[in-house]
């Protein structure tokens, strides 16, 4: 079933990756700091959105943090890390290394960075919502699933557009960054590449409300 999944999100992508709909770079082609903005510009605006449609408000986030290697904001008592992207409940901020991050976006397209910052706005989501989880696989699982929504969503709207062999962008992100092994119990579990895929497409088949 995973496994159909997997290959369902690529059929539905088809030829598909992200990109802004117009680029704000002068030669047409996308900058990774425009790439960084749209995706946190969009998500919140469809987050917005969908909050409203539910009766509900959603509340944007206090701030959006770069930082380099071991400079970053500590969130609670635990300092940041590096080569990280992660949402601070205590503060109700998002932080990433961006040179991390960039590192990404330049190996892999700019598919990393639309995969990466609708999985922080996730959580940001989850603290919203008050959603409870008994392990942290669960919770990561489904940050996954509203990335894929949130992205499927975009794309449906047109406010970002596809575009030839991003779809590889995407699988490979979440694949880079899947858990060597399948250990539902360990505390820091993100759950394995192919589980991360399938919960992405999910999102993306069925939208946010399936998560």
């Amino acid at each position: 079933m995973k496994r159909i999944l997997i290959i369902g999100l690529v059929l539905l992508l088809g030829a598909c990756g992200l990109a802004r709909t117009r680029s704000m770079d002068a030669q047409g082609a996308d900058s990774f700091e425009g790439d960084v903005r749209a995706a946190r510009t969009l998500t919140e605006e469809f987050w917005k959105q969908n909050f409203q449609q539910l009766g509900l408000t959603y509340r944007p986030i206090t701030d959006f943090v770069p930082y380099s290697g071991k400079s970053g904001p500590n969130c609670g008592n635990q300092p940041a890390a590096p080569n990280n992207a992660f949402y601070c409940p205590a503060g109700h901020f998002i932080a990433y290394d961006q040179d991390w991050m960039e590192s990404l976006w330049n190996e892999m397209g700019d598919g990393s960075v639309y995969v990466i910052i609708p999985h922080e706005f996730g959580h940001a989501v989850q603290a919203q919502l008050q959603t409870n989880f008994e392990l942290n696989v669960q919770k990561e699982l489904q940050a996954d699933c509203y990335a894929g929504g949130t992205l499927s969503a975009l794309v449906s709207s047109g406010a970002l557009k596809a575009q030839s062999g991003d779809e590889d962008e995407l699988l490979l992100s979440l694949d880079s960054a899947g858990d060597p092994t399948d250990d539902w119990l360990n505390p820091s579990a993100h759950g394995t590449a192919e589980q991360r895929q399938a919960s992405f497409a999910t999102g993306w088949r069925n939208g946010v409300g399936t998560c």
